[in-house]
């Protein structure tokens, strides 16, 4: 099978704050890339929602680092710090507009859990988004699509179900326990080295 052209090379778009980054969620991008017809994902590393503070949540540049550092040297693992160059509160809808009109050459498609269905009425222009994009949807326990399985654009992948929580990750740190095994080596060691998430 001759190798795609440039033209038309598919990109997932991995959307989340990654505050950290963990061993579930390189997992589910690594899957999508390498078991998908997907040539690349690109992590979307979120602001902070200004409506939304949290203590907890790393400077927007220390959570773009730790992404960096988690996937150097994987050719089919990209990071983009888009979201931070547009007006906040940013809207999924947004950033694949400006993305789409940027690289023309790609084809852009939104990598996401079933549990988004539960309220996924409530995103900007959401219709337009199942008209115009491709849905790359990954199991979560206790969500299914509902009626959103009638969309042609929604593709439900067979990725592995991975119980791991950002938030389970933080307070294991706090509670000083070894995460060597849910974290990058790297990762890991930048977290230590700078003492996040510890109070």
């Amino acid at each position: 099978m001759a190798k795609k052209e440039l033209s038309e090379k598919k990109t997932g778009l991995f959307f989340g704050s990654f505050n950290p980054i963990h061993q579930g969620h390189l997992i589910l991008a690594n899957y999508m890339a390498e078991f998908t017809d997907l040539d690349e994902v690109w992590f979307v590393v979120s602001p902070q929602n200004p409506l939304k503070v949290k203590k907890s949540l790393l400077a927007d540049y220390h959570r773009l680092a730790l992404v960096r550092i988690a996937i150097e040297n994987m050719l089919h693992l990209k990071l983009t710090d888009i979201e931070f160059k547009m007006p906040r509160p940013s809207y999924t809808i947004d950033t694949l507009t400006w993305l789409s009109e940027k690289y023309c050459d790609r084809q852009f498609a939104v990598i996401c859990g079933t549990d988004i269905f539960k309220s996924f009425n409530k995103w900007k222009n959401y219709l337009v988004l199942l008209r115009q994009y491709a849905l790359y949807v990954y199991p979560r326990t206790g969500y299914g699509l509902g009626e959103y399985e009638k969309y042609p654009n929604i593709r439900l992948q067979p990725a592995p179900l991975l119980e791991i929580s950002s938030s389970f990750i933080r307070q294991a740190i706090k509670n000083k326990k070894d995460m060597h095994f849910w974290l990058p080596e790297k990762v890991y060691e930048y977290i230590l080295e700078m003492h996040f998430y510890e109070k």
